[in-house]
């Protein structure tokens, strides 16, 4: 047997199936086993495993066993002279174990290899390549010193950022995203790590097998897609708590005591920090809006006041105190918690919500007015002058928060998506029947064909031209047809886009969903007869 392909999944069934089309594509050449270890999914990921992926090997646990524990149970009876620990969040391309199983064969000193991985929009991850992490060298990362200096051999070592992304080099760290074993080295060295829940287990392996005699090895010759986040979803501050976690295991490990204190006290400081930022970013999506509204509608009345005042009665009368300080902040609560009741406090925040609420708010004070003693009916032309000011004000600022870029609250008048369908016309045809037969707010502009003899109507260009399409038409969004397009093709247009800033998504076909980074478009649930990737 020569390789044994490791995949452990966690409720991401859509792309857990795109993951394992890819597989039993690029395993067709090879004795090759494939396994899938779900930590206890309930999202159908078994069954669909078991319809339409039989030659997989399926091991279901009955609770969440973590990464390393997973992997385990299928490394113990795997029979490859290799092992591929594989995320299901990812898409690999049809010579993709080929390649890696020359490389290896190439260098028996080899104890792993990974391999240029691209996000969902086409982007490097810089994960594809790490260096072992010391105190200083995490504290770079999670400080965020790592992104402010990307290409610098001191803040960004954790990513090798000084490194050149297209050259095969040496990497002290290889993620367990994509991680390309020897069989013999694993033996020699053991086991994942079982303390390592979540984060640092791959880390951990990497520094071992370097400590055994080993070298780890980064190979861009082979691109793959990792839709990073799927398989773990995550807050930020969740996942510096995980990383710190899995940290301090490893240093404890490997560093000992001395090492321990160190590190402890340097991620401790990232932690507070970024736990800072979150609970000041949770604090302002919450209470933004509703602290807004309420100095916003109390500023109308005091403003209508007034000029309502020098209006109906001209000069030298002014309404009683209670009516400014007590009523008017009384009315401006009342509309708050109106359109909080009406949803208009969600987010994103909806223009028809925030308008339902005020309206009936409005009413509601309108009604009570009339119930109240004469002596605190002042004004009901001022309510209702309240009520419009502030139907107009409060939308408009809405609207502007959402111009601005904040995504708290939604833009009314947000176009439509501008997308072209990458595709033959059968596949382009099924793409724009899911989308209108959907929610999904896309303009199809047209599509770019794949054969550059394809002539119909509707093609703007071919595969070749299609930077030149996305710029000429101004779209927004490219969706990839797996109809006719092999993983290759996807995966090299995707890199080949990653400065194009649009947004990019795979349609299945034969499914009801289209796939992108962080978002799975969902119309129907169903098992089709026939699948192509």
């Amino acid at each position: 047997m020569e390789l044994s392909v490791i995949i452990v999944s966690y409720n991401v069934r859509h792309f857990l199936e795109q993951c394992l089309y890819s597989v039993r594509k690029a395993a067709e050449h090879h004795t090759c086993e494939i396994f899938v270890v779900d930590n206890n999914s309930a999202d159908g990921s078994c069954s669909l495993v078991t319809n339409l992926f039989p030659e997989v090997r399926l091991i279901r646990n009955t609770d969440n066993a973590g990464f390393s524990a997973a992997c385990n149970q299928a490394i113990r009876i795997s029979k490859g002279k290799f092992i591929l620990l594989l995320n299901p969040d990812t898409v690999v391309e049809e010579d993709t174990f080929t390649k890696c199983l020359d490389f290896m064969k190439e260098h028996p000193d080899a104890g792993a290899m990974g391999v240029k991985m691209i996000n969902g929009n086409g982007k490097l991850l810089p994960e594809s390549k790490r260096a072992l992490p010391t105190p200083a060298t995490a504290f770079f990362k999670l400080s965020g010193l790592a992104w402010l200096f990307p290409k610098s051999r001191l803040f960004n070592r954790y990513y090798l950022g000084h490194l050149d992304s297209s050259e095969t080099t040496e990497a002290e760290i290889i993620s367990g995203a994509f991680m390309f074993i020897n069989k013999e080295a694993l033996e020699r060295t053991g086991l994942l790590d079982e303390n390592f829940f979540m984060y640092g287990e791959d880390i951990d392996l990497s520094y071992r097998l370097i400590k055994a005699g080993y070298k780890n090895y980064y190979f861009p010759g082979v691109k793959i897609i990792h839709y990073k986040g799927e398989s773990t979803r995550k807050s930020k501050i969740n996942y510096i708590v995980y990383f710190y976690r899995a940290m301090l295991i490893f240093t404890k490990k490997h560093y000992g005591k001395k090492g321990s204190i160190s590190f402890t006290f340097l991620i401790s400081l990232a932690i507070y920090f970024w736990g800072l930022i979150a609970l000041l970013k949770s604090f302002f999506k919450r209470f933004l809006l509703p602290i807004a509204d309420a100095a916003i509608i109390y500023f109308l009345f005091t403003v209508i006041i007034p000029v309502w005042e020098k209006y109906k009665f001209g000069g030298g009368y002014s309404y009683p105190d209670i009516f400014s300080d007590i009523l008017i902040p009384v009315y401006s609560a009342v509309i708050v918690f109106s359109v909080y009741i009406a949803g208009g406090y969600k987010v994103p925040s909806r223009i028809s919500n925030v308008l339902k609420g005020i309206v009936t708010a409005t009413t509601i004070i309108l009604v009570i007015y009339a119930l109240l003693p004469l002596d605190l009916r002042f004004s009901r032309a001022v309510i209702v002058l309240g009520g419009i000011a502030t139907l107009i004000i409060i939308p408009s600022y809405r609207i502007l928060i959402a111009a601005a870029g904040l995504r708290i609250t939604q833009n009314a008048f947000t176009r439509a998506k501008k997308s072209i369908i990458v595709g033959d016309k059968d596949g382009y045809e099924d793409i724009r029947n899911l989308i209108s037969s959907g929610s999904i707010n896309s303009l199809i502009a047209g599509r770019v064909s794949i054969k550059e003899e394809d002539m119909s109507a509707e093609v703007l260009g071919n595969l070749k031209q299609i930077k030149e399409v996305i710029r000429i038409n101004r779209i927004d969004e490219v969706i990839f047809s797996t109809k006719d397009l092999s993983a290759s093709q996807i995966i090299n247009s995707m890199h080949r886009l990653s400065d194009s800033n649009v947004i990019i998504k795979i349609a299945p076909y034969g499914e009801k969903v289209i796939i992108g980074s962080n978002s799975v478009n969902q119309i129907k649930e169903f098992y089709p007869a026939d699948k192509h990737f």
